[in-house]
């Protein structure tokens, strides 16, 4: 065999090799790749559904079982400090709750020589002054309490079927005086005949109430105020419209929020507690629905209790 024979197979060989080599480099990289976006994945997916699921890596590459067991012991610290947060916040809502009722009492005896003083003295307009001021603190401590006991998961709110046409039709006679008062259009839509849903009536009242409240004292400068119920496949949908300022963009996200009020976003003069509209967002969560809100600024403000529809 001659020289030039041995040299060709030679580099035939080496050849050989190097494509080996290459090829053997390539699928390591695309295995490697194909691992990082398995665990990329997985850990988008933990991220979404808030679970306490682990990252498993079956390969051989030290490097990528330690990437993976780094991974995990960070989602073990993410669960341990979520469950602390869970349990401290439980707590402090408890403890708001005990402290709102303890508040009561006292404030329920005050109350009661306020109006003893003024039975006695009923054209003493600063004992007027002073009861109107103790009521209203009764009706921010009452809604503390009331708002503590949902979010801490101990308020009863037993479930039943309920016709909510009636309950709509109440809570709009209700607010017939000061509409009038105000000089309000009121446009309303509510079929006479039962519809039902899955409720409780104190619940509902509550919710409609504050929702009406809101729309008078925010949306008065649009005189209109429209109450719409809608039935939808499963569902019941409650419509609470005004015609005030709306409520800008950037305001939009927060308006169900503890303590935030909508001065800044609706009308600057008007004072409220903050707590209306977050009390109605938790009881409608409470009774298996939800509260939702759509505004458009200068032009009108609708907010809409959804409710499970009851069949007949």
């Amino acid at each position: 065999m001659s020289s030039q024979t041995i040299l060709f197979f030679l580099l035939l060989v080496i050849a050989a090799l190097v494509f080996v080599i290459l090829y053997q480099r390539f699928v390591f990289r695309k295995g490697i790749q194909a691992k990082l976006g398995q665990i990329s994945r997985k850990l988008e997916e933990i991220s979404g559904s808030d679970s306490d699921e682990k990252v498993m890596v079956f390969t051989d590459s030290p490097a990528l079982m330690e990437l993976a067991g780094e991974i995990n012991r960070l989602l073990v610290d993410r669960q341990r400090i979520k469950a602390e947060f869970k349990r401290g916040e439980l707590s402090s809502k408890k403890m708001l709750a005990n402290i709102s009722h303890d508040i009561k009492t006292p404030l329920t005896v005050i109350l009661g020589y306020l109006e003893i003083m003024w039975l006695a003295d009923a054209d003493n307009e600063m004992l007027k002054k002073v009861e109107t001021k103790a009521k209203q603190v009764m009706d921010l401590i009452t809604q503390f309490f009331t708002l503590a006991k949902l979010e801490a998961g101990d308020a009863d709110i037993p479930l039943s079927k309920i016709n909510i046409s009636e309950i709509c039709r109440e809570s709009a006679l209700g607010f017939y005086e000061i509409l009038l008062q105000k000089e309000f259009e009121v446009e309303i839509s509510i079929p006479e005949r039962a519809v039902y849903v899955q409720g409780e009536k104190n619940a509902l009242e509550r919710i409609l109430f504050n929702l009406l409240s809101n729309a008078v004292r925010y949306g008065g400068e649009g005189k209109y105020l429209g109450i719409f119920l809608r039935e939808e496949q499963g569902s019941v949908s409650i419509d609470v419209t005004d015609k005030g300022k709306g409520i800008e963009k950037e305001f939009a996200d927060r308006i169900f929020e503890r303590l935030y009020t909508m001065e800044d976003s609706r009308n600057r003069e008007v004072q409220g507690n903050g707590l209306g509209l977050t009390i109605a967002k938790n009881l409608a969560a409470a009774l298996g629905g939800d509260l939702l809100a759509y505004s458009m600024t200068g032009i009108k403000t609708t907010f809409t209790l959804r409710l499970k529809k009851i069949n007949y």
